[in-house]
Formats: C-alpha cells, structure tokens, sequence
C-alpha cells in the first residue's frame, strides 16, 4: 500500500538520513506499534524508530516542513490516549537507555528510554531510588514517567518528577536543544528565544496579580493534579527557564521531546513493616485516613468494600476478608525507618490511630517480606479481578481523580451512588488515600449508541461532581490525555485555560505536537476513536494492551510484542468476521505473530491478569497439519535422537573440511526457501552414550539426561559426568531410566504445537519415572530446566521434580566444601528459571561459587526456544543483542541451565557458555 501526499514526500525526506527498518509505513504494523493501553485508537501513518539527538531534530524539523502532526511515545503504558497518533508515531529504540549516577547516588541522569524499575535498579548499591513510583513501574519508560508527572502508591506530591528534577535537556517544536543543566546552553537560549522566556515571564507576573488565579493554583497542586499543564511552575519558579523547565514536566509531548532529566533521588530506608485494617465502613477509614496523615506512613492504600469482594477468594488473602461486606472499607499501611526501634515505635502510633475506629478485621504489622509483598498483591490484584470477568467485547476503564482529603468519604459514597445509577455493578474503588487519590475501575461497551451515551452521560456526572462540586483534580495521576481534554476549562476556570492555551500557542505555534492532547476543542473528543476489543480467543480475549508484557518478550525488537500479536489477531479476526481477509495481514501475521514467537510465557510473568500469549501462538501452530515426521519420531525417539547425534557429527566433519562459517552461510541461504536449519558455528559435537555407574549411597536421586543433553554433546565431561561426579561427592546414589533413548518429556513436540505427540512423550516418561521412583518417592532430577518447567505442569502424579541447578542448590551444596573462582563470570536465567520461580536459588548458586557473577540486563529469554535458534536464528539473534557489550573485559565463561540457550549464548556473546553444574564441579570437593 502507497503512502498518500504529503506523507510520501515526508518519507522520502526521513529516507535521507534514517535506514530504511526505522521508517514503518504498513498500515499493519502502524495498528500495532500504534497501540497504547488507553480506551482510544488512532493508526498512524508512519512509525518512526529514532535513535538519536540529531534524528529528532531533522524529524520535527521535516514534519514541520509538511505541515504533519507528530507524537512521541516511551512505552505506551498510558491510559488517556495521550500516546497515539493518526500522523507520525516516534518511538524510542534501545539507543535511549544511558543512565548516569552523580554525586554517589544523590542524583540520576536518565535517558528517556531507561525503564522505570531499571532505573531504581541502579540506585539500588546506593539505598537510592528515584521518586515516581506508578503502578506500571517495571514497564513505563523515563520519558513517559517525566511526561505526564506520574506519581504512584509512595510518591505523592512530594516526589514526583516536578518536585524532584534538578535539571534536563528538552527539543522544542524549532528544533533547539535546550539542556538546564548546562550553563552555555541557557546564555545560547536567552539570546535565541527572548520572546518565549520573556512571555513565560509576563504570565508568571500576570498569574501573581490576579489573586484568584493563583489561589486557585495553590489549591490545585496541594493535591495530586496532572489535569492541564504545570501551571504551578509560573508561581513557584522565577527564572524563566525553571518555569520553562517545570511546564514541560507533564505536558504529555505537547510541548517538546525530553532528551534526558537528572533527579534528586531519595533515600530508601533500612526497615520496613505494612498492616492490613479492615474499617466497618468507608466514612471511619477516611476519617483514620485524616489521622494517619499526620503521622510518619508511607503509603496508605484504599480499597472500598466491592473491592474487597472481588478479591476475597484470591490466593493468599487474608481469611477475614471472606467475611466482610460492601459497606467495608480496608486500609494498607507501610511505614519505614532507618532503624528497628523507630519502626516499631512508628507501628504502635500507627496502630493507636486505627484503634479508635470501628474495626472488622487486622492484619498486625509484619516485616517479613514475603507477607508484606503477600499484602501488597492483594492490593495489585484488584485491577485483574476486574479485568477477568470484564464482558467480550467491553474495555476496562481505569479513571484516576483526587479530592480534598476532608471530602474524601463523601467522594466514594457519591461515586458509589453514581455506579449504581448508570449500572456499572462491578466497579470498584481504591487509591492512595494519602492523596485522596482514587482509582475506579469498571468495564463499558462502546459497540452501540446507547453506551457511548451512557459513558458520556456517567462523565459528565463524574467531572461536575469531582471537579466542580469538590474542586478536586479529574486526573490526579494518569495525565489529561485525550480522555480529560473536553473537561480542562471545566476544572481550572477560563482564566486558567486561556493560559493552558498561551503556553500550547508559545512552544508550538504549529500545532504538530501531540494535537488533541490536554488541549482539545471538541467538547466530544474523549467519545471519538474508541478502541474495539472483538472476541477473537478465550486465551487473549481479557488483554487490555496495558504493555506491561514487552520488556521480557524476546521478538520486541524483532517482528511484535505480545500485546501486538494480540492488537494484529484482533484485526485478523475482524477481518474473518466480515468474510474478507487481507492476505497481505496473513502473511504478516504469520511471520511477525507466529513464527517469530519464542512462546516462552515470560509475558505471563508481567500481565495483570496472566495472560500467556504463547497459548494463543500454539493454538495457532497446532491448527497446521500434522507432522509425519514428527509423528515417526515421537514413535521412534531413540533413532529419532541417534539420527540427530549423526548429523552433528557430520556437521563437525563438514566443518573442518569447508569451514563452519561456509557451513552457515549457505544453510542460511537455504534456510528461508526449504525451512532448513542453519548449522550455526556454535553447534556442539554429538554427545556420548550415557552410562549408568554404579555407587551405593544412602541417599538416592533419579537422574533424567534430556534429549538434549542426549543428543548435544561437549568437549570434555558430558553433562551426565559432570552431575554423577557432582553427587559422589555429595555421597548421593544416581540412577538412571532404563530405554532412556526412547523417553522425551514432550518439550519439542510441545513447541512445535503438536499437543497430542507432546502429550504421548509425556504420558510415557510419566510412567516410566512413577515407577522408578517408588510412586514419587525418591526424587527426580531433569538436566535442562525447560523439560523440568514441562514436565511439572503436564504430569498427573505427585512428585518430587527437580532442575539439576535446584536440586544441587537445595540438596547437595552443603554437603560439599567449595572454593569458589575468583573472575567473573556471566550468568544467563532462563526463561525456565524464572517461571518455575527459581531464578534466585541459581543466582545464589552461582555467587557461591564465583566471586563476580553478571547477570546482563535487558536479556529476559535467549530467543533461542528449542528449534528456533536455527530455524529462526534472527529471534536468538535479535533477544540477545544486548548481550555482548555487557561482558566485562577479562571475562571468558557464563552459565546457564539449558544447552540450547548456552548454544546461541556461546554464539552472541563472544563468550563460551555451559552447564552451571560444571562450575559446581571445578570448584566443589567433598
């Protein structure tokens, strides 16, 4: 498909100076890069992958030139639709992830593409952490943090990216570059841009003259407010380029692209406790809110009684929340100290507030971790339970306003009210009550006129009743986006929205960025461009495309992200719906959705409300037909795997005779056209006949060599050598399957969506090792933790399974005299590792055994995922990109727990990479 006038001329213009992979213009992959979390959706009509400072610049000047609007977007975790756009979508590429501590962690520079989470990572060694803390911390990105000024369960009005940045260096619509921190950079802006400092400095004066403005302001920001620009910065700052500085701090885009920001961090505090207080009803919770407040807390987290309700039959909350009714209301509380005795002094104060209210229900204060993150995921749990039962075709709508902490009992019993009239039965509420800030989440349709009326309706009620009635704030942490744009003027008044106008007019007098954000003429937007969510498969069909999957996806950068499968299935099943598919998205999908995904379930881990996007991509594979040659190998493993052995051998052979590299180059070239593997140099030798040997010892353990190991071989000790030797001196007994060629846990047949080949493997090795191990009795050790993670969730049987790493770890390490390396090592956790829940058992098994254990950041799979790191070795290679400039000079080994992931470790690291268990024996003795 063509680009239209004057987009076709732009791209031509973009073709002079970025490549040609940073230019999207399929109309298909635009819906999927395109989307945000939000209820709305534009389609763009180019996306951008800018890389650098100088890209930006030529981008906006160039947009400019045509007249075209442009939208920046970090990660797309937004909920207002302030990050889509119907022109040009510019997103941030890996290039953007640069992090600087200064000052031994006193402050932070960050690039606008730094997650939040990894951010607080490398503050970390210092007791740091940086200020904003929203919800969608281990997703949302630098840029959109600092963007709409988000805030968060701890954050409040003290910490956010206003109160907490010292300095950053912005692009405007001209093009300039302005860094704050930079004395030259301002002389070079006051001499180039008078006009604009000179009339940010007239509104300043005119915002201090007119006494009900700015008492109006006052107001405003003594809550959480992010509805409208920073108008705050005109009275807190006198210095034209600090209001400047500040106004860009939650302008949503609109203003200008944040290079970088430096922030004040804060310290985190050594201890830490958090109770749980169930009240009889909402008015004593605010009023022990009011108290609390005046105390040293951290957080205090509301959930009203419906909410409660939907969440009582959750695992691992507390057994009288079964009891409680909608009248309930539950406060979470934290508190921190830099000392126990303080804490525990903090506790008991805390703890004679609450007292003095009517109380149902208590969770004492606790310190152990494990219950206050238990505490913790009661209360993150609340968004999923409503996610989950949300009806097909309806979005889940997470409004997000503040009242006045004295108003705010009243402000949930008329919410409540409104609910009840406009028949939203599951919403609920909760929030940081601190703050007065509450959440409310509830599901709607937009599939008929009625309820786009009733949303519109309901609306109205609630703006009148938050903004108008309580003069509070209608987004109080979310960002205006295009959701709360109709409703500015609304809450802060003419004479505040003229200057809201003003500034939009000073930065970008064209109007090209980010239109129709904060600022928005049509009193109708927010009930435009809304999102449609048909059902398309039970397994996808509660995605909310909230993104809080992409970090850990292998193919991100590669082909699409688990929430872009499932924007692209969506499309592709509306188009069936209709009788019409393009084949132009089938192709597409075939190769970006399905064959490029690892299905490792690492998205799992993230999603709010579990969803395994690689189910739906196995679904899709096993509706293929049914492999011959698979079905003769399930029938026939053991020559399955000796034919497998032979290849490698003869891979070795060709090898040195032509050259391994001439081996991959031209099954590479063959490789696309036939769908034959590409022989990577990496490939390892053919394995060894493994061997039974013999040793009587008390304690005894079931040892299953895979396939892979059976079949991958090493050039020295085999894997099985190296876990027999490993248990002799632990003085541990090994045994072995008998027919061990014939078995296979079903992994590779599993991958390749043959459900019912995985499931006869499974069912056979099931057997086999029912009966081995005495009906589950003796413990069983799988050497690769994909067959462990497999195997766990497809036997019937209670059993006592094992990843060769856990079971060294929990079993066999103390029994053993280490002396651990003393060079660094890298360490990569599988995919297997961290949904078996076990990744730091292997960490701690590794530190103990080396004295620098790396584990590189940015790298969640190796992309590897069985066959597909030589069928489709452009996912190993992509996942692992960041791997190599993170293995420190002097390092020469890593480790991981699967071989094939070790094979392309080996391959894009530079590195060699093995078995852990062959650290354990170098440096374990008896």
């Amino acid at each position: 498909m063509s680009l239209a006038p004057p987009y076709s001329s732009l791209k031509i213009q973009l073709s002079g100076f970025l490549k040609p992979e940073q230019i999207v213009d399929n109309p298909y992959l635009c819906l999927a890069y395109g989307t945000d979390a939000s209820f709305y959706r534009l389609i763009p009509k180019l996306v951008l992958k800018l890389d650098n400072i100088e890209q930006v610049q030529k981008t906006i000047q160039a947009c400019s030139e045509y007249g075209l609007a442009y939208t920046f977007r970090a990660a797309g975790t937004s909920l207002s639709g302030q990050a889509i756009s119907d022109s040009v979508l510019i997103t941030l590429t890996n290039e953007w992830r640069g992090h600087e501590i200064i000052d031994n962690g006193a402050k932070i520079r960050l690039e606008p593409g730094v997650v939040g989470a990894d951010a607080n990572r490398y503050l970390l060694p210092y007791s740091k952490k940086i200020g904003p803390d929203p919800a969608s911390i281990d997703t949302c990105k630098i840029g959109g943090i600092a963007a709409n000024n988000s805030s968060g369960m701890c954050c409040g009005t003290a910490d956010n990216s206003y109160q907490t940045v010292t300095c950053l260096k912005v692009i405007l619509s001209d093009g300039t570059l302005l860094d704050t921190g930079d004395s030259d950079s301002i002389e070079r802006f006051r001499h180039s841009h008078k006009k604009l400092l000179d009339r940010l400095a007239s509104l300043r004066v005119a915002c201090l003259e007119n006494g009900s403005l700015l008492e109006k302001i006052r107001h405003k920001y003594l809550l959480k407010n992010t509805t409208g620009y920073s108008l705050n910065a005109l009275i807190d700052f006198e210095d034209p380029i600090h209001i400047l500085e500040h106004l860009i701090i939650g302008s949503e885009g609109t203003l200008g692209f944040l290079v970088d920001i430096t922030y004040r961090t804060i310290d985190i505090k050594s201890h830490k406790a958090a109770s749980l207080v169930v009240f009889s009803n909402i008015e004593d919770a605010s009023l022990a809110v009011e108290a609390l407040s005046k105390h040293s807390v951290d957080a205090v987290e509301l959930m009203d009684g419906r909410a409660l309700a939907s969440i009582a039959e959750q695992e691992g909350v507390p057994e009288f929340l079964k009891q409680v009714d909608c009248e309930a209301c539950a406060l979470l509380i934290e508190c921190s100290a830099n000392s126990e005795q303080t804490l525990l002094e903090t506790c008991i104060t805390l703890d004679e507030v609450t007292a003095k209210f009517s109380l149902i229900g208590k969770q004492e204060f606790t310190q152990d971790s494990e219950l206050i993150a238990s505490l913790w995921k009661t209360r993150k749990g609340l968004l999923p339970s409503v996610g989950a039962i949300r009806k097909l075709s309806s979005s889940v709508i997470i409004e997000d306003v503040a009242f006045p902490i004295e108003k705010l009992a009243n402000g949930v019993r008329e919410l409540q009210s409104l609910f009840e009239q406009y028949h939203y039965n599951e919403a609920i509420i909760f929030g940081h009550a601190l703050d007065g800030n509450l959440h409310f989440v509830f599901t709607q349709n937009f599939d008929t006129s009625a309820a786009i009326e009733q949303y519109r309706t309901f609306m109205e009620e609630v703006t009148e009743l938050v903004a108008v009635k309580y003069q509070g704030s209608l987004k109080a942490e979310h960002g205006t986006g295009r959701n709360m744009a109709p409703f500015v003027e609304l809450e802060w008044g003419k004479d505040a929205y003229r200057l809201m106008l003003e500034i939009k007019s000073l930065f970008d007098p064209l109007n090209l960025m980010n239109p129709g954000v904060i600022i928005n003429t049509d009193s109708n937007a927010h009930l435009k461009d809304l999102k449609p969510m048909p059902a398309t498969h039970s397994n996808v069909d509660p995605c909310m495309e909230c993104g809080f999957c992409e970090p850990v996806c292998p193919s991100k950068t590669l082909s699409l992200s688990p929430r872009q499968r499932i924007v692209l299935y969506r499309e592709l099943q509306g188009q069936q719906a209709k009788g019409a598919v393009d084949p132009e998205l089938e192709k597409l999908f075939d190769y970006q959705g399905i064959e490029t995904c690892a299905v490792t379930g690492l998205c799992e881990s993230r999603c709010p409300i579990s969803i395994n996007t690689g189910t739906l991509i196995d679904s899709l594979r096993s509706k293929s037909k049914s492999n011959p040659i698979a079905k003769w190998s399930a029938n026939n493993f053991d020559k399955a795997t000796q034919i497998a052995r032979w290849g490698l051998t003869a891979n070795q052979w060709a090898g040195k005779a032509v050259g391994a590299k001439n081996i991959e180059r031209l099954t590479r070239k063959l490789n696309k056209p036939l769908g034959t593997p590409v022989l990577i140099s990496t490939l390892p030798p053919a394995a060894k006949q493994i061997e039974s040997k013999t040793s009587q010892h008390q304690n005894k353990v079931i040892y299953f060599p895979t396939c892979v190991s059976r079949t991958l071989g090493s050039n020295n000790l085999s894997l099985s050598e190296v876990f027999h030797s490993i248990c002799q001196k632990a003085g541990i007994e090994v045994i072995l399957p008998q027919d061990l060629d014939a078995l296979c846990c079903g992994k590779p047949y599993a991958s390749m969506g043959d459900k019912d080949l995985a499931k006869q493997k499974s069912l056979e090795l099931e057997l086999a090792l029912k009966q081995l191990s005495e009906d589950g009795q003796i413990p069983i050790v799988f050497d690769a933790s994909p067959c462990a993670l497999e195997s766990s969730s497809q036997f019937s049987g209670q059993f006592k399974l094992f990843d060769s790493c856990e079971f060294v770890a929990k079993e066999v390490m103390e029994k053993l005299e280490l002396n651990a390396i003393d060079e660094p090592v890298m360490l990569h956790l599988t995919c297997s590792n961290q949904k078996l829940g076990h990744q730091n058992e292997v960490l701690a098994l590794a530190k103990r055994c080396s004295s620098e254990v790396i584990v590189p950041e940015h790298v969640h799979c190796c992309g590897f995922a069985g066959t597909k790191g030589v069928i489709t070795p452009e996912l190993n290679e992509s996942a692992l990109s960041p791997l190599k400039a993170q293995v420190p000079e002097g390092c020469s080994r890593g480790f991981s727990t699967s071989a094939t992931c070790e094979i392309g470790l080996s391959r894009h690291s530079g590195i060699a990479y093995q078995n852990l268990l062959y650290l354990v024996d170098e440096v374990s003795s008896r």
